[in-house]
């Protein structure tokens, strides 16, 4: 939106079927409507981009994700193709850090919606920063709704409430979930738990700052999120391309560009936000390096 309103560019948006079935079918017809950049957001949509972007080399794809570690497709090889990748691991540090120093049990987890290296990516971030903030915390083993190629795993709320479940009912009370939507599970199963046991228990959210979207009675369960800021990497790639500036291959968007950080809303960590920026700033300086994959 801030793109079409500073630039005055015309705009379009095809979105999938529920089952995706016709992804590669969309990047298509967008090309041959004439648009000259086109975004595709998720990494399901690489194969779609591999195979739709050579037969439109006046035209400039976005891929806005990572790609799977099988996909046969490789953004460096095409010369009108940029990817947007994001930092997750840095982001899922902060909300890491936020997790246990608010948990009072000492007890935190995570629930992946399929077990990919990019959902890796949010796990190695939340241990790495729950650790940080506390080297005493236990961080579960983490839970993962489905294994590729099923990737029913981000589409299943009641699988993503059992697995919370599964977890308050390990001691954690701080849960955080990348499993897309999935994850309103996870909120359920904190006011269930917290409504039944007279303790508070929380979901932290993730992408987009999940308070605003998961409905007034979940809102208080909502600890934070991880903001993956899709906006700064569209607005980034929209306004290098309309002034003819070539981007590289791969764009990176992390702590340093603000291209991923956490949500405050509902003031639930607003008396640890100090330390959080000072975790901020120790990343962005390079004094603490966020591994990508998982210690253990």
């Amino acid at each position: 939106d801030k793109c079409i309103a500073d630039y005055g560019v015309s705009s379009q948006e095809l979105e999938p079927t529920a089952g995706g079935e016709n992804r590669e079918e969309n990047l298509p017809l967008l090309a041959e409507s004439g648009f000259d950049l086109i975004y595709a957001v998720g990494f399901a949509y690489a194969p779609g981009v591999g195979a739709t972007a050579p037969d439109f080399p006046d035209q400039q794809f976005a891929l806005i994700d990572d790609r799977p570690v099988d996909a046969d497709f490789n953004v460096l090889e095409l010369d009108n193709t940029v990817s947007l990748l994001f930092a997750e691991q840095q982001g899922s540090a902060l909300v890491g850090a936020a997790a246990a120093l608010k948990s009072e049990t000492g007890t935190v987890g995570f629930i992946g919606g399929v077990e990919t290296s990019l959902i890796k990516k949010f796990e190695a971030g939340f241990e790495f920063g729950a650790m940080q903030a506390n080297p005493d915390v236990v961080v579960l083993d983490p839970i993962y709704l489905t294994q590729p190629p099923d990737f029913t795993g981000f589409a299943d709320p009641a699988k993503g409430k059992e697995a919370a479940l599964a977890m308050f009912d390990q001691g954690a009370d701080v849960v955080y979930h990348a499993a897309g939507l999935s994850g309103q599970g996870l909120f359920e199963a904190a006011k269930e738990v917290t409504e039944s046991s007279g303790t508070q228990v929380w979901g932290i959210g993730v992408d987009s700052d999940q308070y605003n979207t998961v409905g007034d009675d979940l809102q208080p369960f909502v600890l934070t999120s991880m903001l993956k800021r899709v906006d700064v990497a569209v607005y980034t790639a929209c306004s290098a391309f309309l002034a003819g500036e070539s981007l590289s291959p791969v764009v990176l968007f992390d702590l340093g560009v603000d291209g991923v950080g956490f949500s405050t809303s509902g003031g639930f960590i607003d008396d640890i936000v100090p330390q959080l920026e000072e975790m901020r700033e120790a990343i962005i300086a390079g004094d603490l390096v966020v591994p990508e994959t998982p210690e253990g």
